[in-house]
């Protein structure tokens, strides 16, 4: 494992941790404790220090599995949790300091930590970012002892552009990948100006990038992948990026002719991730061992050539940026 530091926190933590959205399962699978124990134990033994959750996965059983693996282990481990998208209906009008606060003492007891090494702001809506109490809360939390660190989890640029202006908030969450190459452009630059440690998420486009996927690949019922395509639950950009499913994969068979010996795309895709030195660590997911272990067999991999990444970033170029770029 290779690591890396975490902007203003100081955290030196691994570039390929664990993210838990589905840990205990496929999406729409039911969550399964002994399944998430075993990913989550898993993958500290291979040397990742840096675990990713939320208050609403899975109502809770996501952030407690977490929890529980990472008090039972010796080693050193991060936990970054969420909150915020319990509200209901998810607007600006909901995030209020009593509310918030309430949510961060419900993730101490539900995760049976004394304190959280990184409290993320859910994705709040982008009216939520121009409002200083809020973010005036966890310096209150942190002064209390029960917070280390505050981070936010972004849909847009903008939002991730904003947060940053605050003090106190050291990380910013957000979409990168193949298929979502704009932050590396203004966002990269003062993120790295203003010493924020970049957490990427959705880093194989939902399961594009894997390469597994096809024109008779479907979608569990309760998946988002299945009913969240155009935007019905949440913001369409997390469901494969915001790219419509047969647009990606005409680009991932363009992928795959520049890679014709690879079976697996993953690993590839996390390497060009991490060829950007401002990203902190990449949290893909994992609803089984075996996908834990594809993405960490990165490091069995020749590094990504000049001409490779070229290559990848053509077909960005040609058949994805100009459907998705300016929108997130």
């Amino acid at each position: 494992m290779k690591f890396r530091r975490l902007g203003k926190t100081n955290l030196k933590i691994s570039e390929i941790s664990l993210g838990t959205w589905q840990v205990g399962g496929k999406w729409g699978s039911g969550f399964d404790d002994n399944k998430a124990e075993h990913i989550i134990n898993t993958a500290i033994d291979q040397g990742i220090n840096f675990i990713d959750t939320a208050d609403v996965y899975e109502n809770g059983l996501s952030e407690a599995a977490v929890g529980r693996v990472v008090r039972s282990r010796s080693e050193e481990v991060y936990v970054a949790t969420k909150c915020g998208r319990q509200i209901t209906p998810h607007v600006d009008a909901g995030y209020t300091v009593k509310a918030l606060r309430k949510y961060v003492e419900d993730s101490l007891k539900n995760t049976g930590l004394e304190r959280l090494d990184l409290i993320q702001l859910h994705c709040p809506p982008t009216d939520t970012f121009y409002r200083p109490e809020i973010f005036r809360l966890f310096e209150d939390l942190k002064q209390e002892g029960k917070i280390a660190n505050l981070g936010v989890s972004v849909e847009k640029v903008e939002e991730g552009l904003k947060a940053m202006q605050y003090d106190n908030v050291a990380t910013v969450q957000i979409i990168f990948n193949v298929f979502r190459q704009r932050p590396a452009e203004l966002f990269f630059r003062e993120a790295e100006k203003n010493d924020i440690g970049i957490i990427v998420r959705v880093p194989l486009a939902s399961g594009l990038l894997t390469g597994k996927f096809d024109q008779n690949s479907s979608f569990d019922k309760e998946d988002h992948r299945n009913f969240n395509r155009n935007g019905e639950a949440f913001d369409k950009g997390e469901t494969f990026s915001g790219i419509d499913f047969e647009t990606g994969l005409q680009a991932v068979d363009e992928l795959k002719r520049i890679f014709p010996k690879v079976e697996n795309l993953a690993p590839v895709a996390l390497q060009w991730i991490l060829q950007h030195p401002q990203v902190s660590t990449i949290i893909p997911g994992a609803s089984k061992v075996e996908h834990l272990m594809s993405n960490l067999s990165l490091y069995e991999r020749p590094d990504l050539t000049s001409e490779e990444i070229e290559k990848m970033n053509a077909v960005y170029t040609e058949k994805i940026k100009p459907l998705v770029h300016q929108k997130w």
